[in-house]
């Protein structure tokens, strides 16, 4: 495939998404090849994932550097994870074969983003919670049955849609260890998903759907569009960056499911609406918010 400039700036914003919020790397990408560059459905899945193999561990990198990998809930995501994610690819065979089939992974990566737009949500609302809880805990242990029923359950969406491995699975840890840290919920979610992808990248590869070529026009604009946002990230409010996400998630997940285009602009205008709303209570909030005052140490008394 030639290199092609449309493609290339697509990879560099889904890029820059990603390495500002950790999220929307499948959920943007995958639609984005099947609405606007024509892609068939199980081609962009496979080709989002290849590309998402070479992606996933520059953030993971820098995670493991600053010591926010939670190594322990890792282990017991992968056994259930990996091959869950490999099998959901041969899984997406039983929806039939031809057109038939592609309609119906429209159908699954509609819902897909449907789900990661109401975990983006969940995610907002603990972050809020989060900022009015003092006992966040980089040591909480693990619980091994929930995460591997989390491995579980993300790694089939993963390998059938390449949705959910940055939105979906991070939210079911933060319901999960409620109280473990947030910069470690993302460094554990990342690290996680370079093994979750590769599986579910293996499988499409197997059965023919990734085109290498397609997930490396993606890299060349998606690489280091991951290293500008990860830099941009320390300046710009994430809130607001997941608010544009939602919007623009829950547009494509419904015109996955052929909503109607007055209700897919109604239901955008009205997340757009919730999300200025959410995020301007937040900013008041933020500002009106009393500072710390020290107070002047009593003067001793002279003898």
């Amino acid at each position: 495939m030639d290199v092609s400039a449309p493609i290339v700036v697509a990879g560099a914003l889904v890029g820059f998404a990603v390495g500002l919020t950790g999220m929307g790397g499948g959920a943007l990408m995958t639609p984005i090849m099947v609405m606007v560059f024509g892609v068939n459905p199980t081609a962009a899945i496979g080709s989002d994932l290849a590309a998402s193999v070479f992606m996933k561990p520059f953030g993971a990198l820098v995670h493991q550097r600053a010591g926010t990998v939670r190594w322990d809930i890792v282990r017991w995501l992968l056994p259930t994870a990996v091959p869950a994610a490999f099998g959901g690819v041969f899984l997406l065979q039983l929806f039939g074969d031809g057109d038939a089939l592609q309609q119906r992974v429209k159908y699954v990566i509609g819902t897909a983003l449907l789900l990661a737009v109401a975990g983006m949500l969940v995610r907002l609302w603990l972050d809020r919670r989060r900022g009015t809880i003092a006992d966040e805990d980089a040591h909480v242990p693990v619980r091994p049955v929930a995460t591997l029923l989390i491995g579980l359950v993300g790694g089939v969406i993963v390998g059938m849609t390449s949705v959910g491995s940055g939105s979906l699975i991070i939210v079911m840890l933060m319901l999960a260890h409620p109280r473990l840290k947030a910069n470690h919920l993302v460094g554990t979610d990342l690290v996680q998903a370079i093994p979750l992808v590769a599986a579910a990248a293996l499988g499409h590869l197997l059965i023919g759907d990734a085109d290498l070529g397609l997930a490396a026009t993606l890299l060349i604009g998606a690489i280091p569009g991951v290293v500008l946002g990860a830099v941009a990230s320390t300046r710009v409010t994430g809130p607001a960056v997941r608010w544009a996400l939602v919007v623009l998630l829950t547009g494509s997940g419904l015109s996955m499911l052929k909503a109607s285009s007055p209700v897919i602009v109604c239901a955008c205008l009205g997340m757009a609406a919730i999300g200025i709303v959410v995020t301007a209570r937040g900013r008041r909030a933020t500002q009106t918010a009393p500072s710390a005052v020290h107070e002047p140490e009593p003067e001793r008394a002279v003898s």
